[in-house]
């Protein structure tokens, strides 16, 4: 697989990563850990040298199985992990946002142990805690740095200028954001204007629109309670219905380049900057080697400038989160004392 730097300063990745958030985490089903192994070791075997995962995934079950899948290829990966939120280590509740320095070193702690690493690849804050300033958050993962811990730090949807005041502080070489042909926010909200001139790498998360783009669901799809889509205003029936002239978009570009929906959004992402990894995530073997695949799919500048003047005139409905989850992102952190 073609292989892209994470920002000027950091390491080289496969062009596609695997998030393994569902794994584990957020969707009605989830994988038992020995088909979970399975399926991180055969996207190493396939050409994927970049796996997502977080604390907050189980919590802590995904980062386990993250470990343990990825023992063997140790040196031939690159393992992303986040902090941010207040979980109890007993009782596993989920108290919310929390990246005072302290909480970061126990989590960075846990986070070792779980994926049995002595340094975590690369470091996100997962979401920005308004009460801490961005100052301080970015000195403690300077000072894991140092001590060999971490080697690299990254941010997941942050605000502009929570992102250029943590930057000054500790390089920030990734920058984790929703980004899809459905969701173009980061285009007009300064944030990867910012990467570019900041030299960051920008990893989409939901490349696939948490399985929308597939064309694998209609107004008529139902969600279990335990999926976190089941609250998700997008995919309300009456939203999706709106939302499937995205789908029928590409699945009119798929039907000339002999592809499928989701490997035509892929490869849209992909063509959209050289230092942008998108991290797809499945619990399907052959939705990997779909998602793979997608990686060899050249669109031409006019086919690009055809499906973006068509997309242009479409318009997305509903939120992508919940109002609770909604208002914590794109946040800025308060400003040091």
């Amino acid at each position: 697989m073609e292989k892209r730097k994470l920002g000027k300063d950091g390491p080289e990745v496969s062009a596609l990563g695997l998030g393994c958030m569902g794994i584990s985490f957020s969707y009605s089903t989830k994988l038992s850990k020995d088909d979970g192994i399975a399926l991180i070791r055969a996207a190493v075997e396939r050409g994927i040298t970049f796996f997502d995962t977080a604390e907050v995934y189980g919590p802590f079950d995904n980062e386990v199985v993250v470990g343990e899948a990825l023992r063997p290829f140790r040196d031939q990966v690159v393992i992303a992990t986040k902090f941010g939120f207040d979980i109890d280590f007993e009782t596993r509740e989920n108290r919310g946002l929390n990246s005072r320095p302290e909480r970061i070193r126990q989590a960075v702690e846990g986070s070792l142990r779980r994926l049995g690493v002595e340094t975590i690849d690369l470091l996100y804050q997962h979401r920005v805690d308004p009460n801490v300033p961005i100052e301080d958050v970015a000195g403690a993962v300077k000072d894991l740095i140092a001590q060999g811990k971490v080697k690299y730090f990254g941010m997941s949807e942050p605000g502009v200028d929570t992102l250029r005041r943590a930057h000054a502080v500790q390089p920030v070489i990734a920058l984790q954001n929703e980004y899809s042909l459905w969701w173009r926010a980061p285009e007009t909200n300064g944030i990867l204007q910012a990467c570019d001139e900041l030299g960051i790498g920008f990893v989409p998360y939901s490349p696939l629109g948490k399985g929308f783009l597939t064309g694998a669901m209609d107004k008529n799809t139902t969600f279990k309670d335990a999926d976190f889509r089941s609250s998700s205003p997008r995919f309300a029936p009456s939203a999706m219905e709106t939302n499937l002239v995205f789908v029928d978009l590409l699945k009119r570009v798929a039907e000339a380049k002999k592809a499928t929906p989701a490997q035509i959004a892929l490869a849209w992402l992909l063509a959209q900057k050289p230092s942008i990894v998108p991290i797809p995530g499945t619990t399907k073997l052959s939705r990997l080697e779909e998602n793979i695949a997608s990686s060899a799919i050249k669109l031409s500048s006019n086919e690009l400038s055809e499906i973006n003047e068509a997309a242009s005139r479409l318009s997305a409905e509903g939120d992508r989160y919940s109002p609770q989850h909604m208002a914590m992102v794109g946040r800025d952190a308060r400003p040091a004392a």
